[in-house]
């Protein structure tokens, strides 16, 4: 049995089960497949301008694969990387805040057709917005990051209220009328998060570790306190912003030291390898939501545009081929979790510099899996065929392609937010 995969949908699984629905290989991948994902990991450091990075590939057919490289930080003497050290979850935070709003949906506490105006009534202008089209991007409300991006990395330790952030974003021009278009927005869902909690009367902390969190035993995932400034979490650089939205790579500026609140329930959660590993799976296949509500999640819509036809966009989440999950980031860090639902591949990276765009660590991402699912089985097990829609020489080059800063010297790293007053 490689996977029961998608027919486990409905059952809650706890931390040990959620692993075990894929009957894995308890044992590392083999010494050539786990070189070549090494040497992925260690060239995506290097092209992104981060201090250091952690990975994971959960083959389980064959094996797994997990490896930590560089520092936590650019400071004299700092400490190596583990896989341990906490990270920045980046807006794959949404992907939690989606699936406990799916699970509130799942016990009737709330339909994805409701009116999110009806609950976050304090706000104008939200008449006729969706809680499934909030998760599923396709709203039309803007997404505040962009345009607030420069703040947050020259002065990440300014707390940010949520009405503040959705006010910011309620100011631009909407992308387009609700239920037409797939385009991502943390505002989105900020405000799904805020129905959420209006609803439940619950913080995000307690209504995720209620509905998710804790379900999947995840003790190293949560929203640090608006105050908290990421002591011990792998630290954040991003090269600096100017007025005009291009980048100067020449100035480094250090955001280690920054507010969860710049992403709030969308991009402000912290956590590790393998807490986001079973939360990838258990997001991917659905199994903690009825099968009914998975399916509904998984029912997904084209995205458009200039994306390739294999990618569409499910409630939370996206599927790139046969692999689900999101890559995405926040100020100085970028995060990717994706895994296929059939055959169980499992691909985890987090990097400590957001000069990139997200595109860049999904294709690290994409890198890991075309190493992965090539991965020899193990003795008495059969390979899946996992048809991924890039080879890895396609996603390397797309690698080199999107980092903008790879080539560029840094002259000076300047401690934000001390260089923005």
């Amino acid at each position: 049995m490689l996977a029961l995969g998608l027919g486990l949908q409905g059952c809650s699984f706890g931390p040990d089960e959620a692993a075990a629905q894929f009957d894995s290989v308890d044992g590392r991948l083999p010494e050539d497949t786990g070189a070549a994902l090494t040497g992925v990991l260690e060239q995506a450091i290097a092209l992104s301008g981060a201090s250091g990075g952690v990975a994971g590939v959960w083959a389980p057919w064959a094996g797994s694969w997990t490896a930590a490289s560089g520092t936590v930080s650019f400071d004299e003497g700092a400490d190596k990387v583990t896989t341990d050290t906490p990270f920045r979850m980046g807006t794959i935070t949404s992907e939690v805040t989606c699936t406990a709003v799916l699970k509130l949906a799942d016990a009737g506490r709330l339909d994805l057709g409701d009116d999110i105006a009806e609950d976050v009534d304090w706000i104008p202008g939200l008449e006729g917005v969706t809680y499934e089209e909030l998760c599923r991007h396709t709203s039309g409300i803007a997404d505040y990051y962009p345009h607030l991006e420069n703040v947050f990395v020259s002065n990440p330790e300014r707390p940010w209220s949520e009405n503040e952030l959705v006010a910011a974003a309620m100011a631009l021009p909407r992308t387009g009328e609700a239920g037409e278009q797939v385009r991502p927005s943390r505002t989105g869902v900020l405000l799904a998060g805020m129905g959420a909690k209006r609803v439940t009367g619950q913080s995000w902390n307690d209504l995720a570790r209620g509905e998710v969190l804790g379900p999947l035993g995840m003790e190293s995932t949560a929203i640090p306190a608006p105050t908290s400034v990421g002591s011990g979490v792998l630290g954040a650089y991003s090269a600096a912003v100017n007025p005009d939205g291009k980048l100067d790579c020449k100035i480094r500026y250090d955001d280690s030291r920054q507010s969860s609140s710049i992403g709030g329930s969308a991009a402000g959660a912290t956590t590790t390898l393998g807490d986001l590993r079973r939360f990838s799976e258990a997001f991917a296949t659905g199994s903690l939501l009825s099968e009914s509500m998975a399916a509904k999640q998984w029912k997904t819509h084209p995205v458009g545009g200039d994306a390739p036809s294999w990618v569409e966009a499910g409630i939370g989440g996206q599927s790139y081929g046969p692999m689900r999950g999101d890559a995405g980031e926040t100020a100085g860090a970028l995060t990717a979790a994706f895994t296929d639902p059939e055959s169980g591949l499992t691909v985890v990276v987090a990097l400590n510099n957001s000069s990139p765009p997200p595109g860049f660590v999904r294709e690290v991402a994409f890198a890991l899996a075309s190493i992965g699912s090539k991965a020899a089985p193990a003795e008495g097990r059969d390979a899946p065929i996992i048809e991924l829609p890039w080879s890895l020489e396609q996603a390397t080059a797309k690698m080199q392609e999107s980092a903008p800063c790879a080539d560029v010297a840094v002259e000076t790293t300047l401690p934000a937010p001390a260089a923005a007053k």
